[in-house]
């Protein structure tokens, strides 16, 4: 013959074992405790107790309370996630937006289209008193060369209308650009960022965003610094 003490520890053995944690293993069938596998512990445990020695007030008050907890925690675990997966959805939005319309990414070399002009943006380290904007072929024949005179520190932005001095236009391709200056230092070359269309984005496995540019390839939406 089982006693009330006897009964309620096999009851709650019994709702335990369902969800034991040690070393669980794939198909093993063990759950996660979760808020109705803690519900279910606390009513076997008070549809168990001893009569003759029910449980402690204070006991019961902190299990309610750890439930209450554990009932926030898994309200606000759903509401991340559907927040996450909206903002993930509203983000791969915007990025089919791109397609078809010019970003700015570190690179020298871009594509030259039938239309439309090449934006170039050079970084400059300190203001310097002249300046000079090279376009190469590309073969990586020096095609044309400008003078842009004096820069003052920071980035600045030129245009490369892709036509010769009889507004002829070059060839659509990959052009190359590059941005020297005279510094104390001697002839340095700038870091630029280039203009250059958007042609797909893939979404990736981990959920983040891959442009694939014209005439500079695939490149992290977080390495995009303007859009155009």
């Amino acid at each position: 013959m089982e006693t009330g003490a006897t009964s309620g520890s096999n009851a709650l053995n019994k709702v335990l074992g369902e969800y034991a944690q040690p070393e669980k293993s794939a198909g093993s069938g063990q759950k996660d405790l979760g808020r109705n596998e803690f519900l279910s512990l606390l009513i076997a445990q008070l549809e168990n107790q001893d009569p003759t020695n029910p449980q402690d007030n204070g006991e019961f008050v902190s299990q309610l309370a750890q439930f209450s907890a554990l009932e926030q925690s898994q309200k606000m675990s759903d509401s991340f996630q559907q927040f996450s997966s909206a903002f993930q959805s509203t983000q791969n939005l915007q990025a089919t937006s791109l397609v078809g319309r010019p970003v700015h990414v570190e690179s020298d070399t871009t594509f030259l289209g039938d239309s439309g002009s090449i934006s170039v943006l050079a970084d400059f380290d300190q203001a310097v008193q002249s300046s000079t904007l090279r376009v190469y072929t590309p073969d990586g024949s020096l095609l044309e060369s400008f003078e842009l005179g004096a820069q003052e520190a920071g980035r600045q932005e030129f245009y490369w209308t892709g036509t010769d001095a009889n507004d002829e236009r070059f060839p659509s391709g990959d052009y190359t650009f590059e941005v020297t200056a005279n510094t104390p230092e001697g002839s340095t070359q700038m870091a630029t960022y280039l203009s250059a269309n958007v042609n797909s984005v893939t979404i990736e496995n981990g959920g983040s965003l891959t442009l694939n540019l014209a005439g500079v390839g695939s490149v992290p939406m977080s390495e995009v610094i303007q859009i155009n």
